[in-house]
C-alpha cells in the first residue's frame, strides 16, 4: 500500500520539524518540497505501476547519480523503491520560461550540458521509442483504450525511421525534456531522471526541440553549439526524433489513460501531441528526411 506524504517524513525525519509543499507539475508521480532542519528537499512518491511506462528505477537512481557528479542534476539523497519514495536535494533555481529554451545564452548551455550527459557513462536499461510506442499500443488495449488518432500512420512512420536509423543505445539520454524539468541557478539544471536511459542522443536534442516548439532557427542554433555545426542531415535527424518524440509522447498519454489514477486529462494530452505530430509529418519530405538521416553516424 502506497504512503502518504505525512507518513513518509515522519518515518524519513522522526522527532523533527517538517513542512512539506505539493510541487506542481508532476503528472506521473507526486512531488512534494520538503524543509526540515534548515534543508530542502523534494520528495517523490512514485506513481501506481509506473513500470509499466517503460521506466526503470534502478537506472533511473544510476543516471540521477551520474548527472549530479556532472554538476548538471540534482543530488540524490535515498531511495527507498520498495516504499516508492525518492528523495532527492532540492534546488534553488527557476523554471527555464519556454521563449528562454530556443534563445541565447540558454540553448548554448543546454546544448552544452546534453552534451556532457550523453558522454557521462552507461546505464543498465535502454529506452527504444520504436519499440515502446507499440508497447504503449498494445498495454493500452489490454485495458480497452484505443487513441482517438490515426496510429497506425504514425507507427508506419516510426517503422520507416527505424529501418532507415535503427535504435543507437549509445548515449545515456534524458528522454523527458519537458519545460518543468529545466532549472537554472546560474547554470542550467534538469531534474527528473525517471525515463533516462541509454539511446540515441537526437532523441534528446528532437524531444528538446519539439517540446519548446523550436523553429528553424533555434534548430540550428542546438545543434551548432551540440555539434559545432549543422548541415542538412543533422537537421533531417533532428525533425524525425521530434516525430519520434510527439508519438512517444502521444502514446503515453494513451496508456496513462489506461493505468494512472492521477488526476489529470491525459486524453487531451495525446491529442495535443498526436496533432503535434501530423502537423510535423506534414511539414517533412519523410523519403529524402530519412535517406540523410541515415548518414549521420
Amino acid at each position: 500500500m502506497s504512503r502518504t506524504i505525512d507518513e513518509v517524513v515522519s518515518l524519513l525525519w522522526p522527532d523533527l520539524p517538517v513542512e512539506a509543499e505539493p510541487l506542481a507539475g508532476g503528472i506521473t508521480n507526486t512531488n512534494y518540497r520538503v524543509e526540515v532542519g534548515g534543508e530542502r528537499f523534494v520528495v517523490r512518491l512514485i506513481g501506481a505501476r509506473t513500470e509499466l511506462l517503460g521506466i526503470d528505477r534502478t537506472s533511473e537512481m544510476e543516471a540521477c547519480r551520474l548527472a549530479a557528479d556532472l554538476g548538471i542534476g540534482p543530488e540524490l539523497v535515498s531511495a527507498d523503491l520498495g516504499e516508492g519514495v525518492v528523495v532527492t536535494r532540492f534546488i534553488e533555481g527557476r523554471i527555464i520560461a519556454p521563449e528562454e529554451v530556443g534563445a541565447e545564452p540558454v540553448v548554448a548551455e543546454l546544448a552544452t550540458a546534453l552534451g556532457r550527459v550523453h558522454a557521462a557513462g552507461k546505464v543498465a536499461s535502454s529506452f527504444d521509442t520504436f519499440r515502446l510506442v507499440p508497447a504503449y499500443r498494445a498495454l493500452a488495449g489490454q485495458h480497452g483504450v484505443a487513441p482517438a488518432f490515426d496510429y497506425e500512420t504514425m507507427a508506419g512512420t516510426l517503422e520507416r525511421l527505424a529501418a532507415a536509423r535503427p535504435w543507437q543505445p549509445s548515449s545515456l539520454c534524458h528522454n523527458d525534456l519537458l519545460n518543468s524539468n529545466l532549472l537554472h541557478d546560474g547554470a542550467v539544471r534538469i531534474v527528473d531522471w525517471e525515463y533516462a536511459g541509454m539511446g540515441d542522443r537526437f532523441f534528446d536534442l528532437g524531444n528538446l526541440a519539439v517540446n519548446h516548439r523550436f523553429g528553424e532557427a533555434q534548430e540550428e542554433a542546438l545543434l551548432r553549439h551540440y555539434f559545432g555545426r549543422v548541415d542538412e542531415a543533422h537537421l533531417a535527424a533532428l525533425r524525425l526524433f521530434e516525430l519520434a518524440s510527439e508519438a512517444r509522447e502521444a502514446m503515453w498519454g494513451v496508456v496513462q489513460m489506461a493505468i494512472s489514477t492521477l488526476e489529470v486529462d491525459f486524453e487531451a494530452y495525446a491529442g495535443e501531441h498526436a496533432a503535434g505530430f501530423f502537423a510535423l509529418l506534414e511539414t517533412i519530405e519523410l523519403e529524402e528526411s530519412l535517406r540523410l538521416a541515415a548518414l549521420v553516424p
